[in-house]
């Protein structure tokens, strides 16, 4: 049994990268990881409950006889190792994003409001060990015309410092987008910048990126709150922080064509 865990265990990690790497993104002594991999001893059923979930394998897997297990690790790469590759970097993720748990208003432009700046809502929570997204837009024409409702879910990861998310509309379909954030300050987690890219969905919409500011939201502010002031605000509005501002810039959101507003969505 020893035997094959390691066995099992050395091709995981030949597939997956370096063997550091593995260990710091599990959460595992280095020292203690080699062991298991030279079976000289087996991980508790902590440590296994990690190892497996990292993998994204059932417990019982990793005791499987190798050369069944080869086959079975080949079969499955054949068909979805691009799959399998991408996955990998959002598995257990919600450790790495612990501190930057909560709820947040997000703020960015984007050419379908233009001189305007869009106030998000943006959940970042756990959820089986990754780090999903939940983000609320709302903005209404300055006549009514156009009234947009939208709702995105997403996943994260944290790279280099960074936090790398990806949305797309809960309803499916449309585009998908793309947002890299790092705190403002290293010590300070209440604003985090950094930059969206995306595509909206309508026929004709342009790609565009923007600077992208999130604002941690009181614990004692509740959601109907939270939602009830989101939407487009003018860039001289007295309701938009001028820190916020001043962290978004003066540039407008690039885009190829700003296009017409659409119903879809705010992001493009």
């Amino acid at each position: 049994m020893t035997a094959d865990f390691s066995s099992n265990l050395r091709r995981l990690c030949a597939d997956t990268g370096s063997i550091a790497q593995v260990c710091r993104e599990i959460g595992i002594n280095r020292q203690q990881f080699n062991r298991y991999l030279n079976g000289h001893g087996l991980p508790s059923a902590h440590n296994l409950h990690r190892i497996a979930r990292y993998f994204g394998l059932q417990e019982e897997d990793l005791f499987a006889p190798h050369q069944d297990f080869r086959r079975q690790r080949g079969a499955a790469q054949a068909v979805s190792a691009p799959a399998l590759q991408f996955s990998s970097l959002f598995r257990d993720q919600a450790r790495h994003l612990r501190r930057f748990m909560g709820v947040y208003h997000g703020y960015f432009r984007t050419p379908t409001w233009p001189g305007r700046i869009v106030r998000s809502l943006i959940w970042l929570r756990a959820q089986d060990g990754c780090a999903v997204t939940h983000t609320f837009e709302r903005a209404t024409a300055r006549d009514g015309s156009i009234r947009q409702r939208s709702r995105y879910a997403g996943m994260a990861t944290f790279r280099n410092n960074r936090i790398c998310m990806y949305e797309a509309p809960r309803r499916g379909g449309g585009y998908l987008s793309e947002t890299v954030l790092m705190p403002a300050h290293p010590q300070q987690l209440s604003y985090l910048q950094g930059l969206t890219l995306g595509i909206s969905a309508g026929p004709g919409q342009a790609p565009f990126s923007t600077p992208t500011v999130w604002v941690r939201i009181s614990e004692r502010t509740s959601a109907r709150e939270a939602l009830a002031v989101t939407g487009a605000y003018p860039e001289a509005s007295p309701r938009i922080d001028p820190k916020v501002r001043r962290l978004l810039g003066e540039q407008p959101p690039l885009s190829v064509d700003p296009g017409t507003p659409e119903q879809g969505g705010s992001r493009g």
